[in-house]
Order: C-alpha cells, then structure tokens, then sequence
C-alpha cells in the first residue's frame, strides 16, 4: 500500500512539473508575440513617419520650385520693365528740352538716352521681339548720337524719327504709366511724339507755336 501510494505521489509530481513547464513555455511564447506584434507597429509607424515626411518635403521643394520659378519671372519681367522705364524717362528729358528750347540740356539728355539704348537688354523678349527690339534700338542709337552732336534744327529733326522708334518700342515693351502720343501737322509735314501729360507743348517749335498740335491717341 505504501508502494502504490509512493507512485501516485511521483506521478502526480510529473504532472504539477509538466504544467509548469507548459505553462511556462506559453507565457514565453506570448510574450515574444506581443513583442513582436509591438515591434511591428513600431516598424510601421516609422515607415508611415518616413512617408509622412518624404511626401512633406516633395511637397514643399515642389512649391519652393514653384515659387522660385515665379520669382525668376517676376524678376525678368522687372528687368524688362525697368529698361523700357528708363528709355521713357530720358526720351521725356530731352524732349523737354527740346519744348524749353535748350539746346545744350537737350545736348545731354541725347547722349544720356544714347548709353540707355546701348544697354538694354532684350533678352526676355519673344525671338520676334528681340528682332524688332534690335532693330528699333539701333536705330534710335543713331538719332540719339546726332542729337548729343547737333544744332536745335538738326537735334529736332533727329527728334522726329527717334519718336517714331520709341512708339515702336513702347507698342512691343508696353507701359505702366499712360502716355499721350501727340502730332503737329505743321512741321516737316506733320510728327508725331509722346508725352506724359495730355496738354500739348510742341518740341518741334518751342515757344513759338508751343501749343501746337493734338492728341491722337492714349496709350496705356
């Protein structure tokens, strides 16, 4: 009876070890699972993190592209804009020194035009622009050169054509301000100018038929 009784107890030992053992086993094992699955959403977050962010920086660099594509134009259109600018102010210098009569100011003011001719750039024009632009500056380079040079009847005769390039000009370049482009039917059978005010005071005559003239047309 002892015997039988002694095995029972061994056996029942075996028993409360293996449990153990199973038990022990499936903790590590759910352990490790949980882990792992931890370890998973860990790897996915930083893989959804790393997208967030790539797709936040393309974005970004495409509208720094963007916007520095826009500033590029915005600072060619400047550029564009402000030789035309240039061109206008010292044209309406000398052309009223032409209306005063002042041959010496008038003198300067077409050797100053002259230099802002010889340094225009055209290269944010249309290849058919440049083409005319060329051709327009060249030749009021040459009547801007005279006018620096000549008497008040040669530096108003040179006057006439260099207007005629300059409305050229202004009909490719536009204009932010408006200008009046003005005509006396009396000299050399009628020319023409620009003007930035809508009264008339004629170039071509000075003080002697100073308010000779029309406005043909505004141009904005």
């Amino acid at each position: 009876m002892n015997f039988s009784k002694k095995n029972h107890e061994h056996k029942n030992n075996n028993k409360k070890v293996v449990s153990k053992k199973v038990k022990l086993t499936t903790t590590i094992m759910v352990m490790a699972f949980v882990s792992l699955t931890a370890m998973s959403c860990k790897d996915g977050k930083k893989e959804e993190s790393k997208d967030t962010m790539h797709s936040e920086m393309n974005h970004d660099e495409s509208m720094d592209h963007d916007n520095m594509s826009a500033s590029n134009d915005k600072m060619d259109s400047n550029a564009q804009n402000s030789d035309a600018k240039q061109v206008l102010a010292d044209y309406m210098v000398l052309k009223d020194a032409l209306v005063a009569t002042e041959k010496d100011e008038a003198a300067k003011a077409g050797k100053k035009l002259e230099s802002t001719l010889k340094g225009f750039d055209v290269s944010s024009y249309t290849a058919e622009e440049q083409k005319e632009l060329k051709d327009i500056i060249a030749d009021a380079i040459e009547h801007a050169e005279h006018i620096g040079q000549s008497e008040m009847d040669h530096q108003r005769e040179h006057f006439k054509t260099l207007s005629k390039d300059i409305i050229d000009m202004v009909a490719i370049t536009g204009t932010d301000n408006t200008l009046y482009q003005q005509f006396c039917p009396m000299y050399d059978k009628g020319s023409a100018w620009l003007s930035m005010n809508e009264d008339i005071k004629n170039p071509y005559y000075g003080s002697k038929m100073l308010t000779c003239g029309k406005v043909q047309k505004e141009i904005n």
